[in-house]
Order: C-alpha cells, then sequence, then structure tokens
C-alpha cells in the first residue's frame, strides 16, 4: 500500500515573507506576482535555513544568524550587498566572526557577476570580517573563502573541484566523512504466519503472507554478530546505502540489510538521511522548524560520539577529517598563543 506523501503547510512566517514582497513589489502589486514572489523567497530562505541547522548540529557553532538585508539609504544598494549571514565557531583562532553568502546550484560551477561580488566584498571590507561562501550542490554542501573565485572573461568563478579542495566545512564547523565498514549490517528473521494469497506472473508465482519479525540482530565489519550495539550506533545504519538479499524457509523470512566495500558518507548527508527516517512521509526537511530545536534528531543525541561510540564497536571502519589546501588566516595559530 503506497502512502501519500503529507503535503508541506504555508511557512510558519507567511506574514513577514509577504511584507518583505510588498515592500519590494509595492502595495500595488498584482496577486499573482506576490505569490510568486513569496514562493521564491521562501526556497530561497529555506536553503539558508538547511545551512544553518547542518553548522549548528556539528557542535562547532558559538553564533549563527540571518542579517537584515533591508538597508538604507536606497543609493548605498549601487554599493553593499549584505551577505546572507553572521558566525562565529569555536574553531577559529580570529576574534571576529565572519560574512558567509548562501548558494545553491547544481552545475558544477558557480558564478558571480563583478558588481554582485563587490558589492558583497564593499561590505566585508566595511566591517572588517572575512567573507565566505556556502554553496550547495545536489546535497553536499561546501564553505570556501571568496577570494578562490577566479576572474574568467566575465564572470568570477569556482569549479566543484576547487571548491571541494578547499572546503573549510570540516575545519570550521567540525563536518566529517565516514564508511561503515564491509559486513556490518542488521539482520531480520520474519515468521510467516498465514498465506494470504498466489499471484501468478510472468516470471512464476509470488507469494504474499501475514508477518510478525521474531528477531532483530547486527553485525559488525568482522561478521560478528552483536547484541551491544547503543542506539546511536543502530541509527547509523538508516544514514547508509545497505545492500539487501532475503533467504526463504518453509516457515521465515530471513532479510538481510548489509554494508558493502564501495562508498562514503559525510556527516552533514547523513543528517539528511536521519531526518527523512524519523519523518519519511514529509517531502523535505522543515529546516524552519528544526532551527527552533534544542536537539535537531530524535534518535542520535551526538554525531561525533555516535561515530566514536560506532568505530569501537567495529560498526564504522574509517572517519575522515578534511583540511582545505589553503588554510585561512582565521584558522592559523596566532603568535605568541
Amino acid at each position: 500500500m503506497e502512502i501519500e506523501p503529507k503535503k508541506r503547510g504555508s511557512p510558519p512566517d507567511l506574514p513577514r515573507l509577504i511584507q518583505d514582497v510588498l515592500a519590494e513589489l509595492g502595495y500595488d502589486a498584482d496577486a499573482a506576482s506576490v505569490a510568486e514572489q513569496v514562493r521564491r523567497l521562501d526556497i530561497g530562505l529555506s536553503v539558508e535555513d538547511e545551512f544553518l541547522v547542518v553548522c549548528a548540529w556539528r557542535e562547532k557553532c558559538q553564533l549563527l544568524h540571518k542579517l537584515d538585508q533591508h538597508q538604507v539609504p536606497i543609493a548605498s544598494k549601487q554599493k553593499f550587498q549584505v551577505p546572507d549571514l553572521l558566525a562565529k565557531f569555536s574553531t577559529q583562532t580570529s576574534k571576529s566572526p565572519m560574512l558567509i553568502e548562501v548558494k545553491s546550484k547544481n552545475e558544477p560551477r558557480l558564478s558571480f557577476r563583478p558588481d554582485y561580488l563587490e558589492r558583497l566584498q564593499n561590505y566585508a571590507d566595511l566591517v572588517g570580517m572575512p567573507l565566505l561562501i556556502a554553496w550547495k550542490f545536489h546535497s553536499v554542501w561546501m564553505l570556501f573563502e571568496v577570494r578562490h573565485m577566479k576572474k574568467a572573461a566575465k564572470n568570477f568563478n569556482i569549479t566543484l573541484n576547487t571548491a571541494m579542495q578547499e572546503n573549510l566545512l570540516g575545519a570550521l564547523a567540525g563536518d566529517v566523512a565516514y564508511k561503515i565498514g564491509a559486513g556490518a549490517g542488521m539482520h531480520l528473521r520474519l515468521r510467516k504466519n498465514k498465506l494470504l494469497g498466489i499471484e501468478k506472473s510472468d516470471e512464476g508465482y509470488s507469494e504474499q503472507w501475514a508477518m510478525t519479525i521474531d528477531d532483530v540482530s547486527f553485525t559488525d565489519r568482522e561478521g560478528a554478530c552483536r547484541t551491544d550495539l547503543d542506539g546511536d550506533v543502530q541509527s547509523l545504519f538508516t544514514t547508509w546505502d545497505l545492500e539487501d538479499k532475503e533467504e526463504h524457509t518453509d516457515s521465515h523470512v530471513h532479510m538481510h540489510f548489509v554494508a558493502g566495500d564501495e562508498g562514503m558518507q559525510f556527516a552533514h548527508t547523513a543528517l539528511v538521511r536521519l531526518l527523512n527516517w524519523e519523518s519519511p512521509h514529509d517531502n523535505r526537511p522543515h529546516w524552519r522548524g528544526l532551527l527552533r530545536k534544542e536537539q535537531v534528531t530524535a534518535n542520535v543525541a551526538s554525531f561525533s560520539a555516535a561515530l566514536d561510540t560506532a568505530f569501537r564497536q567495529k560498526v564504522v571502519s574509517h572517519v575522515f577529517y578534511f583540511q582545505p589546501h589553503v588554510m585561512p588566516d582565521f584558522l592559523q595559530p596566532q603568535c605568541g598563543l
């Protein structure tokens, strides 16, 4: 039986979105224009909200908030562009917070017009703060210094390859990558209670049974049966693409979900999988609502602690810590310290 995904309701801050759009378009704007602008604004804010949640979840963020971009006088917009966010991380060796402009683009190159980039940099210079760019490419986030964008024929560009090489999400915000070891997995034993029917197809026959689960077990990366895995460690299996296999006997169906040799997962992409597991019938995580929660995920209190425990319990085989090719000044040790 298929269950229809639950439709998303109106944004919780819909009145403010409408007010912002009316101020931009004019109070005599037609309803269709207002509705389209609200939709686009909501999508844009959702990307910012997602990045806020991703950074706050990794426990290295001391402060991160949006910047009000309604600036006066109007003529200032010709010289200054207020970035999306202000951030301060515990990993910084500098005292100053930093500015972050958030973008989402699924093409392997991010491009800024020179005048747009100049206005962002003018604001950063005015307040004396570093300027970073957060780029979401499909499900993967990158965070890099704006200086890595290079002038091409017309615009300033950065390729996906360079953005990944200079990614600060690990060194600054605590993101990591990990691998669940081959052989680690979850195993279910389902007892056949009653045959409900038999269907014939071109490939043969299929049986429909009423069943109950009478055993759940786990294996580690060495293939040993484990009954002592922490709940947080068990939840990590929901973040991985497990290979599935079924075995049938007269009385039972044995289902195996086991990690293979390939694959690597970023912590921030695992967050989305955890949220989808905990609320599987939603279209996408409600990032704005998650910002109001003390604990983002219901099943994993600390992802770092879960990875450490999973490594000790021989479920995770590797944890990768990434450094950028060029270490920025605000992550360099200060003289005399």
